[in-house]
Formats: structure tokens, C-alpha cells, sequence
């Protein structure tokens, strides 16, 4: 579904990607692990066409990515840090979205929106938002026009509980319907139950990508924390 292909992104001196060639298909829920500057955001950032390869391609369903960036439609994404109109309500965000991409995803999910019941708080602006509220509203924006690939940075931070448990129940489902999932999070025991794939990334390289089963049988740890802890003490050969 997705394939990249020898991709290498340079920012001066600094190589984010080099040479990261991997394929990502339906059904897959891919835990994208790495210590910071490992190349994670430049990675999703190609795949979502906000960063141009310097060399190598993506392609989307056996399309290359930087001819066809229809793609896209197909894709939801949830950063980090969502930043959004600060003077826009929660209601106008979502108005916009919906004006944006009625046309090439007619079909609404909007189970997130009402599970985090933001339709309470629709009329608040996005500038009084606490950071959980806007991790809730990016979650919501990225379900909400059932696409086949997620992309989800650091989905659980900053929610209580409470949501973590929502989001997560909502990841099961996705991931149950054949999606794909590509998930970043430093909170890896929010992972355990819901990836199936591991990209192990590191200094712009990609050292890794296995399932979760033997990435257990490599290092003899069931528990992911401890199994990407082991990967992280050793140098690479």
C-alpha cells in the first residue's frame, strides 16, 4: 500500500533519512519507535508529502506520491501539536474540514467527537483550549473522514485517562476494519496490545522493520518497552 524506496532527506549537513527503503500494507499497525532525531517526523512528513525526498520515492498504491497528490484524501493525520486558528471555534474547525473535503469523502466517522463530547464545548475558540482538548480535537479531525491510512504522532499525549482509553478502543476498531496504522508514542505500554509491526529508526536510519512476535523472539522480552530498551543499548555493527 505504501512502499518507500531508498528515500534520503538531507537539511544541510544533517542526514534525517538516509536511504529508507520499507513496505507498509492493510492490516498493518506499525509502531514507529526511535530516539529523538531519529528521523520519525521527517519520515511522516515524506509520507504525507509536506517534506520532498532529495532522493528515492513514496508510493501510495503503487503510485508515486510526488505525481499524484490526491493521495492524501486517503490519509488522516494527528501531530503532535495540533495548530489550528487561534480566533476559530471548535464547530468552525470542523465546518471547515468538512467544507474542505465534503467532495472526495462524503462519508463521516464521528464517534470520536461524540465520545469526547465536544459538541459540549463546540462554540469555545481554539485559543482557550487546554492541551488535552486539542489532542481530543485532532483526534476527532483525523478519524472523522474514515480514511484507509492513519498516521498518529504521540496520539495519548496529554489526554487523561479517561480518553486514552477512548482513543485507544477506536485504534482497535480501525485496526480491526484492515487498516493501516502508523503510530509514534514514547509511552510504548500504550502500544503493546494494538501494533502488529515495528520500525526501529535511528540517526536517519532505518535499523529495523519486523513484526512484533519476532522482535519478542529477537531480544526474548514480551513486553515492548523492554525489548526496544535491549535494541537501544546495543551498538549498531
Amino acid at each position: 500500500m505504501i512502499i518507500a524506496t531508498n528515500v534520503t532527506k538531507k537539511f544541510g549537513k544533517l542526514t534525517a533519512l538516509n536511504n529508507v527503503s520499507v513496505t507498509c500494507n492493510r492490516g498493518q499497525s506499525i509502531s514507529l519507535i526511535g530516539p529523538n532525531g531519529s528521523g520519525k517526523t521527517t519520515f511522516i512528513k515524506c509520507l504525507l508529502g509536506m517534506v520532498v525526498p532529495d532522493s528515492g520515492f513514496i508510493t501510495f498504491n503503487q503510485q508515486n506520491i510526488s505525481h499524484d497528490w490526491q493521495y492524501r484524501q486517503h490519509i488522516g493525520y494527528m501531530p503532535q501539536t495540533g495548530r489550528y486558528p487561534e480566533n476559530m471555534t471548535i464547530a468552525q474547525i470542523f465546518d471547515m474540514m468538512k467544507d474542505i473535503r465534503k467532495k472526495t469523502n462524503p462519508v463521516l466517522d464521528e464517534e470520536l467527537v461524540k465520545l469526547f463530547e465536544l459538541e459540549n464545548i463546540s462554540s469555545k475558540r481554539m485559543r482557550t483550549l487546554s492541551g488535552g482538548t486539542r489532542q481530543k480535537v485532532s483526534a476527532a479531525l483525523a478519524f472523522l473522514f474514515s480514511p484507509d491510512v492513519l498516521i498518529l504522532d504521540e496520539p495519548t499525549a496529554g489526554l487523561d485517562p479517561v480518553a486514552t482509553e477512548i482513543l485507544k478502543d477506536k485504534i482497535r476498531k480501525e485496526k480491526a476494519k484492515g487498516k493501516l496504522l502508523f503510530i509514534t508514542s514514547h509511552i510504548l505500554s500504550d502500544l503493546e496490545d494494538i501494533i502488529t509491526e515495528v520500525i526501529y529508526m535511528q540517526d536517519g536510519d532505518l535499523r529495523f522493520h519486523k513484526s512484533l512476535a519476532q522482535l519478542q523472539e529477537d531480544t526474548g522480552e514480551m513486553r515492548l518497552s523492554r525489548a526496544i530498551a535491549q535494541v537501544m543499548q546495543k551498538r549498531p555493527s
